[in-house]
């Protein structure tokens, strides 16, 4: 005979004979909505995951993964500090840095950050070469005094590349006749970015570093910045590269900066996390219905069984499997359809848009114009997981009352 006994009995519950066709039909709406809640689930999941991915590629294309500055100083002679930083297994790369806040007068004006960059270093930290629309990053020479802008601060200022802006540095010097005067010098605009981010786009420009020291009265850069092979590896590396340069410095990374904003996706993700698990929750109460009739339908097979020999433990077990089974179909389907939909997804919105004529994500009003998407596994086997935790606390009541019958009272008016 096959055995165990209860898993060849549930199976043969879940064929529906003649007499409860309505049983079958609740089993598969059970499965319906199991299916469809974790579809729900992991596609929320992956649009999240695929946002978090391209702004965390946007940043991190504009700032470095940890950056190591001087304390009240500059950085004394800075290739020895990018030469020891390269020599760090961690470290995929190393440039240094010069970072002022100015005022820039066009046909219009802007407040803006100033950057010296080294720029035959500068792509080893950022991929603001890859992102220029015109001009290129190293015609940043040494005193060219040409300047690179983001391309909503071009706008702001209302300039193109062949222009000149004047850069007005709050860095004070006496004259006996006017009294104090700030640092003033006009920059031709040689190149423009665009990186995809509004922080970036309209409030960062570029120039090369030696002309920023000169324009603020520096002697040298005022840190290195550093590229890593794991992100999130950033701090203890850098405290190391800290500990070999000798000099005074503080550490920021990448996650330091913008703490407040990668909290709010993780916080808004785990959010829809457990949104959508109530709603997996509310589905498998389905579950919970299509047993309960399901043990009421079977009220006298179960009594012939208990007068069998069979335990209630075993009638238990009869009917979890039923359940169970009910749910890892659910979840199945549900995994299936969803991967495949979170990997297709953005070629799905693309027809959907190409056939209504609407737009989604209008590169106008957003930053990411096209949906994107991110399946991870873990992901996966975690909606996998609680799914079938679920599935499993809703066979146990069902299961129980049918343990609880009585031969007896079950078989009276049979």
């Amino acid at each position: 005979m096959f055995r165990p006994l209860e898993l060849f009995i549930g199976l043969r519950y879940t064929r529906a004979k003649r007499r409860n066709q309505f049983i079958s039909f609740i089993s598969t709406v059970a499965i319906t909505c199991i299916s469809i809640s974790v579809i729900a689930l992991i596609t929320v999941l992956s649009v999240m995951n695929g946002f978090d991915r391209e702004l965390r590629t946007r940043i991190l294309g504009a700032i470095s993964h940890a950056t190591v500055s001087g304390v009240g100083e500059t950085v004394q002679d800075w290739q020895r500090a990018v030469h020891i930083a390269d020599g760090n297994p961690h470290v995929q790369g190393a440039a240094p840095y010069v970072d002022i806040q100015s005022f820039m007068q066009g046909p219009r004006s802007s407040g803006a950050q100033v950057r010296g960059v080294e720029p035959s270093l500068e792509p080893k930290v950022s991929n603001i070469d890859q992102k220029m629309v015109a001009g290129k990053l190293t015609d940043l020479t040494d005193r060219s005094w040409n300047i690179v802008l983001g391309k909503e601060l071009a706008q702001n200022l209302g300039v193109n590349v062949g222009d000149r802006v004047t850069v007005v540095v709050p860095n004070f010097r006496s004259s006996p006749v006017a009294g104090s005067l700030p640092t003033i010098r006009q920059f031709h605009v040689s190149g423009i970015f665009e990186l995809g981010m509004q922080e970036f786009d309209s409030n960062l420009a570029l120039i090369n570093i030696h002309d920023a020291e000169r324009l603020s009265d520096l002697d040298g850069p005022t840190g290195i910045r550093l590229r890593l092979d794991d992100m999130f590896n950033a701090r203890p590396v850098a405290r190391e590269l800290v500990d070999q340069l000798g000099q005074v410095y503080s550490v920021t990374t990448w996650y330091d900066s913008h703490q407040n904003f990668f909290s709010a996706i993780s916080m808004e993700k785990k959010v829809m996390f457990i949104i959508l698990s109530l709603i997996i929750l509310v589905a498998v109460i389905n579950l919970v219905s299509m047993l309960m009739m399901l043990v009421t339908d079977k009220q006298a097979d179960i009594a012939i069984l208990r007068t069998l020999g069979a335990t209630p433990l075993s009638i238990m077990g009869t009917f979890m499997v039923q359940g169970l089974l009910v749910g890892v179909v659910g979840i199945v389907f549900g995994v299936g359809i969803g991967s495949l939909l979170s990997a297709y997804l953005p070629q799905i919105v693309k027809w959907i848009e190409s056939v209504s004529g609407v737009t989604f994500l209008s590169p106008d009003v957003y930053y990411i114009s096209e949906l994107p998407s991110q399946l991870l596994p873990r992901d996966v086997f975690w909606v996998s997981l609680i799914t079938f935790l679920f599935a499993l606390l809703a066979t146990l009541y069902p299961a129980w009352r049918a343990s609880r019958t009585q031969p007896a009272q079950a078989l009276r008016y049979e």
